[in-house]
C-alpha cells in the first residue's frame, strides 16, 4: 500500500473512531462485564486498528473487527496477568468459551448494548452527578477535563464520581441490562431526566461566565436521538421535541457580546426553522400517543412559543391552558412560577404578580432567583419602583451566572433612572 493509502486509512480509522468508539465500548462492557477492562480494550483494539488497517487494508465491517479484536486482547491480557491473579485465568477462560459459542447476531447487537450502557450509567442506585458524570465519559466520549469544565467542577472531582460510580456498579453487581418491562417507566424516568440535566446545563448554564454551552446541549440532544431510535416511547419522543425547540432559540438569545436577550425581545428571525419545524412534529407525534407527560407536555408549551410572530401575538390562553394540565400531571412550585407568568401575559401583570406573591410566601422558592427576577419585572411594569428595585437585588444576590448578573444589575440602573 502507497503512502497515501496508507494515510488515508489511518484518516478512516479516526472517522471510524469517533463514530464508533462509543457503540463498541458499549459492547465491550456487555462482553466483559466491566468498564474499566473495555476501556483498555477498546483502545487496544483501535491501537491495532492502526497498525494493522494501513497495510492489511479496511475490514468489510469495522465495528465487528473492532469488538472481535478488543475482546481478544482483553481475554489474552488477563490470561498474561493470571499468575499474579488466577481469578484473571478463570474470567479469561470463561469469555474465551463465551466468544466461541456466540453467533453474529449477539455479536452486532450494538444498538442493544448502547441502550444497556445508559441505563447501566443513569440507574438510581448511583447519586445523580455521578450518573451526569457517568453518562457523559462513558455514553458520550466527554473527557473529564470537559465535564469538570462544563460543570465548572474540579476535574480530580468529577474524576471521583467516576471511579465511585463504576465501583458501584461493579461491588452492588448492578446488571448491564435493560430493565424489565414493568419497571421501563421508573428507570426511563431516571435516564430522561439525566439527559435533560445536561441539556439545561448547556442551555443555560447555572453558573459561569457563559449563557450558553453548546457542547452540552449538543451532547443532550444527540443523547435524545439516540435513545428515541432504541426505544421510542411517548416521553422519548417529547423530551426530544423540547430540546430542540428550546435550542432552536439559542442565536437569539444573547447578543454577540454575550448579553442575555428575554424571550420578547429576541429577533425571531434568527430562530432555526428546521429544529422548529422537527420539535413541532415530534410534539404531534407524542400527544397523538395519549400517553404522553411532563416533556411532550413542556414541548408543546415551547411549540405554541415558537409559532408565535411575536411576544404579543403568543396564544397566551393556550399556554395556560398547557400549564394547568402540566400541573396535574408534574405539580412543582416552578412550574406555577411559570403559568403565573403566562397569566401576567394573558391577564395583566397585576393578576400574576398576585400568583408569584403566593408562591413566595410559601417558601418554597425563597432562594430561586427566577422567582424573584419574575417578581421584579412584574412590579417595573406596575410602577412599584421600591419593590421591584428590592426584587432585583434579592435575584442578583442569588445568581450565579455572569450574563444574568449583568442583566440585572442593568433592571436595576434603569430603575434608578
Amino acid at each position: 500500500m502507497s503512502e497515501d493509502a496508507a494515510e488515508a486509512v489511518r484518516e478512516r480509522v479516526e472517522a471510524v473512531y469517533r463514530s464508533e468508539s462509543r457503540p463498541v465500548l458499549a459492547t465491550l462492557i456487555r462482553l466483559l462485564g466491566d468498564f474499566e477492562l473495555a476501556e483498555e480494550a477498546l483502545h487496544e483494539a483501535f491501537a491495532a486498528a492502526v497498525e494493522q488497517w494501513p497495510r492489511e487494508g479496511m475490514p468489510a465491517n469495522p465495528r465487528a473487527w473492532l469488538v472481535s479484536t478488543g475482546r481478544f486482547k482483553a481475554i489474552d491480557s488477563m490470561r498474561r496477568r493470571a499468575r499474579f491473579d488466577a481469578s484473571l485465568g478463570v474470567l479469561a477462560a470463561r469469555l474465551d468459551a463465551e466468544r466461541q459459542e456466540a453467533t453474529p447476531a449477539q455479536e452486532e447487537s450494538v444498538e442493544d448494548d448502547q441502550l444497556r450502557l445508559i441505563f447501566t450509567c443513569c440507574h438510581p442506585a448511583l447519586p445523580p452527578d455521578a450518573q451526569v458524570a457517568l453518562t457523559l465519559r462513558e455514553v458520550c466520549g466527554l473527557t473529564t477535563e470537559e465535564i469538570a469544565r462544563a460543570f465548572l467542577a474540579a476535574p480530580a472531582t468529577v474524576a471521583q464520581r467516576i471511579v465511585r460510580a463504576k465501583a458501584k456498579i461493579r461491588d452492588a453487581r448492578i446488571p448491564y441490562q435493560l430493565p424489565a418491562r414493568p419497571e421501563l417507566p421508573d428507570r426511563l424516568d431516571s435516564v430522561l431526566h439525566v439527559i435533560y440535566l445536561v441539556f439545561n446545563e448547556g442551555y443555560s448554564a447555572s453558573s459561569g461566565e457563559s449563557l450558553t454551552r453548546h457542547e452540552l446541549s449538543a451532547e443532550a440532544i444527540r443523547l435524545g436521538r439516540l435513545l428515541l431510535d432504541l426505544l421510542p416511547e411517548p416521553e422519548v419522543v417529547g423530551i426530544l421535541a423540547l430540546m430542540l425547540l428550546q435550542e432552536s432559540r439559542r442565536a437569539a438569545r444573547s447578543t454577540p457580546a454575550g448579553e442575555l436577550v428575554l424571550l420578547g425581545d429576541q429577533d425571531r428571525s434568527l430562530w432555526n426553522r428546521e429544529q422548529i419545524a422537527e420539535g413541532a412534529a415530534l410534539v404531534e407525534r407524542a400527544l397523538s400517543s395519549r400517553r404522553f407527560g411532563p416533556y411532550a407536555l413542556q414541548a408543546a408549551i415551547a411549540a405554541v412559543h415558537a409559532a408565535a410572530p411575536s411576544t404579543d401575538a403568543t396564544d397566551w390562553s393556550e399556554i395556560v391552558s398547557l400549564y394547568d394540565v402540566l400541573a396535574r400531571a408534574e405539580p412543582s412550585p416552578v412550574v406555577e412560577l411559570n403559568r403565573a407568568v403566562a397569566v401576567a401575559m394573558r391577564d395583566g401583570p397585576a393578576a400574576g404578580l398576585a400568583l408569584i406573591d403566593a408562591i413566595l410566601a410559601r417558601g418554597e422558592l425563597a432562594d430561586y432567583h427566577l422567582a424573584h427576577a419574575a417578581r421584579a419585572d412584574l412590579c417595573r411594569r406596575l410602577g412599584r419602583a421600591a419593590e421591584a428595585r428590592s426584587a432585583y437585588m434579592r435575584a442578583l444576590e442569588l445568581t450565579r451566572q455572569e450574563p444574568e448578573r449583568r442583566f440585572l444589575e442593568r433592571r436595576l440602573r434603569e430603575l434608578a433612572d
